[in-house]
């Protein structure tokens, strides 16, 4: 039986989950609160229910956002490839990079690549499963992991002091898909 500081804890990081597919915490709250089963309700799924609160989660938020992830995805279609720099190699994130370091890098990401991101390299979700809930096409999904995890690194680098030059050597996104070993199939 969980602690009621587990299921305070439990219950934030679904809403820190729901707010980061969304971008928006009131969304995010209305989100995490239907997904979360009723305290003292005497189903006898409760408890199965609390176990699958996470997902339902992740398909509460992406059906909230439905309409934006859609505009978004159109965007991302028509989007060619990234010639801005990129960290070095030997660029690390820092050990000390905090959760609110993590959602300031990941919120400015638009949103159907941020959710991609998240569901196939955060979540582990499945990528037929990512596909699904994004509504859309396996190489769209891939586009947009590639292009997220750039912004996501360049945004993570760039708050520990890294500088663009701006001058355009940086590798083509379209170069470098994201290889289907990394992402769960």
């Amino acid at each position: 039986m969980e602690t009621l500081e587990q299921i305070k804890r439990n219950v934030a990081d679904l809403h820190w989950l729901a707010t980061l597919l969304t971008g928006c915490r009131e969304t995010a709250t209305d989100v995490t609160f239907q997904a979360l089963a009723p305290v003292g309700d005497a189903n006898p799924f409760t408890t199965w229910i609390n176990k699958w609160s996470r997902r339902n989660v992740i398909a509460r938020a992406v059906a909230a956002v439905r309409e934006d992830l859609a505009r978004s995805a159109r965007r991302l279609a028509r989007r060619r490839g990234e010639k801005s720099a990129i960290p070095p190699r030997s660029w690390k994130l820092d050990g000390e990079t905090s959760r609110s370091d993590l959602e300031r890098a990941l919120l400015p990401i638009e949103l159907f690549s941020r959710a991609a991101v998240l569901l196939l390299l955060f979540e582990r979700v499945l990528l037929k499963d990512a596909v699904v809930l994004l509504d859309s096409d396996p190489d769209l999904v891939r586009k947009a992991v590639a292009i997220g995890a750039r912004e996501l690194t360049i945004n993570l680098a760039a708050m520990q002091g890294w500088k663009s030059e701006g001058t355009g050597f940086g590798t083509n996104c379209e170069e470098h898909h994201v290889r289907s070993t990394e992402i769960p199939s």
